[in-house]
């Protein structure tokens, strides 16, 4: 039996055409990848199992982030956590109702299916609640619910960071959420570092967090869930090095991001308002259907994120690109509509 593609959940990135020449699909930091990240790759010993407990590598995450060394664990990638902590609290409340922001990354909804949680439409009755600062696809800021007051003590609370290192303008809500003591933080440096290949992460649980919380994420979690190179990639995250060259980046996807804005505009694209590096927009009225335009892009070399996955059919997301796969976009797209009409 083949599984249908178009039945597969919907990512940016490579597909069966391979890697698009131009791909806006993900949130990779464009300006990467990191060369001291890249360096320590090269020179990672794939020869041997890493530590299974990984105790220097959460000691490094723990320092870095100034908490206890027990409440760092590690996971395969974003990805896995969510399906990690999911699994944990169905098993420990098999009636349990998950609250989510109205647009948000799929694989929230997709383990909360698989394990059956129920969606809640108010924090007053969520056992699972997931916030994302800043969010995804809009790239926007994650302001507190009205409700906020009436989540029950005991319900698991989760704030994705993965957006949080490349924010680009405002201060944000991130420090807010993280004085909370009962927030799970996932990080997943590898788009802030330009490097989505690499599969690595971690989860820092809230000081409130029980020893049988603890416990149960550890034995959910698959044996060696990092290989030699997540490992090197999460030891690198901590260096002083690649934190200026993360800050650095930053300046230069701000200037990249203010010419892609321009870019797009000008073509009669609408852009919505996104603090990070990447942002939604409807584009012009095209001659040809909404696929067949996704189509001919990819057949050129362009890759958009189409957001119907997302509730939002009509808009793609983009991330902030070199200028370089800007003018490709532009030209390509002109291109497209003149022979089209």
């Amino acid at each position: 039996m083949t599984i249908r593609e178009d039945a597969l959940p919907v990512h940016g990135g490579s597909d069966a055409l391979g890697a698009a020449r131009w791909d806006f699909s993900t949130n990779s930091n464009a300006s990467g990848p990191c060369p001291q990240v890249v360096q320590a790759l090269a020179q990672t010993d794939a020869t041997r199992y890493p530590d299974p407990a990984y105790v220097a590598l959460r000691q490094q995450l723990a320092d870095h982030h100034g908490v206890a060394v027990e409440r760092v664990l590690v996971g395969v990638s974003g990805s896995e956590l969510i399906a990690r902590i999911t699994a944990c609290v169905a098993a420990q409340q098999p009636q349990a109702r998950v609250w989510m922001p109205p647009h948000h990354y799929g694989d929230y909804a997709t383990q909360a299916m698989l394990h059956g949680l129920q969606r809640s439409g108010t924090l007053a009755q969520a056992d699972l609640v997931w916030l994302c600062a800043p969010g995804s696809p809009l790239g926007q800021d994650m302001a507190c619910p009205d409700d906020w007051a009436q989540l029950p003590p005991q319900a698991t609370v989760v704030l994705d960071c993965a957006y949080a290192p490349l924010q680009l303008e405002g201060a944000g809500r991130l420090a807010d959420w993280l004085e909370r003591d009962r927030v799970w933080q996932i990080w997943t440096p590898n788009k802030s570092l330009g490097l989505c290949g690499v599969r690595a992460a971690y989860v820092i649980a809230p000081g409130i967090a029980s020893v049988q919380q603890l416990q149960a994420m550890w034995w959910r979690a698959p044996s060696w869930p990092l290989g030699a190179h997540g490992v090197a990639l999460l030891q690198a995250w901590c260096e002083p090095a690649v934190q200026d060259w993360l800050a650095a980046s930053l300046e230069t996807l701000r200037d990249w991001k203010q010419q892609q804005l321009a870019l797009l505009q000008g073509l009669g694209w609408q852009c919505l308002p996104s603090l990070t590096n990447f942002l939604l927009c409807q584009p012009a009225a095209q001659v040809m259907g909404w696929d067949a335009m996704l189509q001919a892009l990819r057949a050129e070399g362009i890759k958009l994120r189409d957001c119907a996955s997302f509730g939002l059919p009509g808009h793609v997301r983009l991330c902030v690109h070199e200028p370089a796969a800007q003018q490709a976009l532009q030209q390509i797209w002109l291109r497209l509509q003149e022979v089209s009409a």
